[in-house]
């Protein structure tokens, strides 16, 4: 399905029903990573899972921002009257979901973020130094968006009253200490470190996310 909002055009597929959830991939990625979780999570969720700009099946941009695409996010809850969903984010999803709950606490009840950053300086090194060296060769937009943002701060992160479950890989791209950071700045946040996994082993096209996200959204 399509829908016309903040000058894109977005495409989301949309399954089950139950609670709503909003899922969100990650960067040069779509919806598609998903679906090995979404049949599992469908069975007791009404599962929005989203294409963001410039990916997938929503229409092509070069205009890459993640407070632009947590303008989008916002906007989709609002045109289909989504009451209040959770919200799952992977890498950048995981960025958005942090700006959405920012930005607009109203809309969500939930967030459940994997392998986020607050800043580029979250990154591993030599992973950003790989995204630099990709970027001066092929200067995708993307990938400078990467280099240059997000730019969340602690004190941001603890204005939000929302529960939030920070995971990330044992060996996930992200920093270690950075992913607790966020944890700590979160008043009411769980941190959980998948063991061996990486950024996204345990998220594309795998249903080894399921657990986590079933057992956080059935706490009550």
């Amino acid at each position: 399905m399509y829908i016309h909002i903040n000058r894109q055009i977005l495409y989301y597929d949309k399954t089950g029903e139950g609670s709503p959830l909003l899922l969100l991939h990650g960067n040069g990625e779509d919806h598609t990573i998903f679906d090995a979780v979404i049949p599992l999570l469908s069975r007791e969720h009404t599962v929005y899972a989203i294409d963001s700009r410039g990916h997938g099946e929503s229409n092509p941009t070069d205009d890459y921002h993640y407070e632009a695409m947590a303008e989008d996010i916002a906007e989709l809850i609002t045109a289909l009257e989504i009451e209040r969903p959770a919200l799952y984010g992977f890498s950048d999803g995981g960025i958005i979901g942090l700006l959405v709950a920012i930005r607009y606490p109203q809309l969500i009840s939930r967030l459940i973020i994997s392998g986020a950053n607050l800043n580029p300086r979250g990154v591993k090194r030599s992973c950003y130094h790989a995204i630099k060296k990709r970027w001066r060769r092929t200067k995708n937009p993307l990938e400078k968006m990467m280099l240059t943002e997000p730019d969340i701060s602690p004190k941001e992160l603890s204005q939000v009253q929302l529960p939030v479950l920070v995971l990330a890989g044992e060996h996930d791209i992200i920093r270690p200490s950075h992913t607790r950071k966020i944890a700590a700045s979160l008043p009411y946040a769980q941190l959980k470190i998948v063991e061996g996994e990486g950024h996204g082993s345990y998220i594309e096209h795998s249903s080894k996310l399921y657990p986590y996200i079933h057992d956080f959204l059935a706490i009550r």
